[in-house]
């Protein structure tokens, strides 16, 4: 039987950009048009994931009060991360808590640090995960070989990566999960893009 759910959005954004050197969620996106200046990856996330989504929670850290105002301005909600020094996967636990806690179902989860996945790989991901068996948890975009983000994670996948330690690897725990995940191919190269530093966002921008 398919699942019939309802979905959040889930943007992971607390990490200090150390390698960046500026915070990666104020990067311009898209760099250049009569946009910039006024978009970043975190309010072009929030719009990737929002056609597809009741609402989306921010994850933030100490970049709370930076992110804000992004967030509430695109019509986004804010979860803070008080010790976002424990990893990635503790942002992940408490925006997916706050999906729980709202009455939602799954997640659309994705990271701020890299251009977003066009609506239509949101959209088809969701309705992928929707027509899936009951045995899927989840589904992983593939792009070339890799897997990405945004992925979608059901109930009982939300599950699993709450009940781990805040230390532990949401990858390690998809891994010995993968008999109950679906991974899509899609044609969207932004899933497996990963801008960790300056020389990657000029590469990327010269690309655009």
């Amino acid at each position: 039987m398919p699942h019939s759910v309802s979905f959040a959005g889930v943007v992971l954004a607390a990490g200090e950009s150390s390698r960046m050197g500026t915070d990666k969620a104020l990067l311009p996106w898209p760099p250049a048009g009569e946009m910039q200046g006024r978009e970043t990856f975190l309010s072009a996330a929030i719009r990737s994931l929002s056609l597809s989504t009741d609402f989306v929670v921010i994850v933030t850290g100490k970049n709370e009060s930076a992110l804000a105002p992004i967030a509430y301005a695109h019509g986004a909600s804010i979860a803070v991360n008080p010790d976002p020094a424990r990893g990635q996967f503790s942002s992940l636990q408490i925006g997916l808590r706050d999906v729980l806690n709202r009455g939602r179902d799954a997640a659309i989860v994705t990271l701020v640090d890299r251009p977003p996945a066009n609506a239509a790989t949101v959209q088809s991901l969701r309705e992928a995960f929707e027509a899936a068996p009951q045995s899927v948890w989840a589904v992983v975009p593939e792009f070339s070989g890799k897997h990405g983000h945004p992925y979608v994670a059901g109930r009982e996948m939300i599950e699993e990566f709450l009940q781990a330690a805040p230390t532990a690897s949401a990858r390690d725990i998809e891994h010995s999960l993968r008999d109950h995940i679906q991974y899509l191919p899609v044609s969207d190269p932004a899933v497996a893009l990963n801008i960790n530093t300056p020389e990657d966002y000029a590469a990327l921008v010269a690309k655009s």
